[in-house]
């Protein structure tokens, strides 16, 4: 690896102060800093300006809702977010499937959710990258996953946005024009490159996730090892069951796409769950999951993994809220 470039460090007292902070151009965003800093080592950017964002006061407590959800502050660090008893059991899973005990002890919940995508063409060292050709999310002129695509196909890998989606949560954004709060799903863009959905001087303030009386969840992955690994293939579901049908489910995916995505499970409403419903997820999850050779495991590989976690998790889902 290499030094750290050079670059202005700001630690800002509060989040007005952070904002103004980062409208400047080429500024970034820092907190655990778990995926950044790694990324400024291999010389993959040149921030002019990194904003602190550890200083801030607020932004780090898990608080219960009046509607019976959460209020997850953005700096909560992802070990406490796996400790917490209010945690539904799909994001406790999820923030313990993230990389080893001591990230976990640094890594924050909204840098985690705003990491940078990846791919075995783009993080790689300086001297592999020249040496190979620069690739289209950084530096180069095209894309060595898709080489006559006009777009990024460098894949996200994180573990805690498809939980937080198939539980329904809300990101609430702080920037230059005020707060505003979407759901957590249209934080993201199907781009490699440009995968996130902030303006310029946005931040992630909190994570809100509804009650989730009625529900059940979980969330599984397929890595390499089984640790300190980013999901080949990870699956997130909620599950709601209406006597002897499927109240409702959401379902979403990660490791396969540029973004993490929800899966239409408009057909699956109303019925049971057996064969022929699984054949219909799985035929909503084949449309969806857009698998190439971004990792060292093969496209297939991911794709068929993908499918079988499915399976599995709405079998032990529906079983469980019987």
């Amino acid at each position: 690896m290499n030094l750290l470039p050079e670059f202005e460090l700001l630690r800002p007292a509060t989040l007005d102060e952070a904002v103004k902070a980062l409208a400047h151009e080429g500024a970034r965003p820092l907190a655990g800093g778990t995926d950044l800093l790694p990324n400024l080592r291999r010389g993959i950017g040149l921030p002019a300006r990194l904003v602190d964002l550890s200083a801030l006061a607020g932004l780090d407590a898990i608080e219960k809702t009046k509607d019976g959800g959460l209020r997850i502050g953005a700096l909560v660090t992802i070990e406490t977010l796996a400790a917490n008893p209010l945690a539904p059991p799909a994001l406790v899973q999820a923030a313990l499937g993230v990389a080893g005990p001591t990230h976990r002890a640094q890594a924050s919940l909204g840098g985690n959710l705003a990491q940078d995508t990846r791919c075995i063409f783009y993080n790689q060292s300086e001297w592999w990258r020249a040496g190979n050709g620069y690739c289209l999310k950084y530096r180069g002129d095209k894309c060595h996953v898709v080489v006559k695509s006009d777009r990024c196909y460098a894949t996200y890998h994180g573990d805690i946005a498809p939980a937080l989606m198939a539980l329904d949560a809300k990101a609430e954004l702080v920037g230059p024009k005020g707060t505003r709060t979407i759901a957590l799903a249209d934080l993201y863009k199907e781009n490699g490159a440009e995968h996130l959905a902030l303006a310029a001087g946005e931040v992630i303030a909190a994570i809100l996730v509804p009650s989730q009386t009625g529900w059940v969840s979980a969330y599984a992955k397929a890595r390499v090892r089984d640790a300190i690994e980013f999901p080949l293939a990870g699956i997130a579901v909620a599950l709601m069951r209406d006597k002897a049908g499927i109240g409702a489910i959401r379902v979403a995916i990660t490791g396969t796409n540029s973004a993490p995505l929800m899966i239409d499970t408009a057909d699956l409403a109303g019925k049971a769950w057996n064969d022929a419903a699984a054949t219909t997820l799985v035929a909503a999850l084949r449309k969806k999951a857009n698998v190439l050779k971004s990792t060292v495991t093969s496209a297939k590989y991911r794709r068929r993994v993908l499918l079988a976690l499915a399976r599995k998790l709405v079998d032990e889902l529906w079983a469980k809220a019987a």
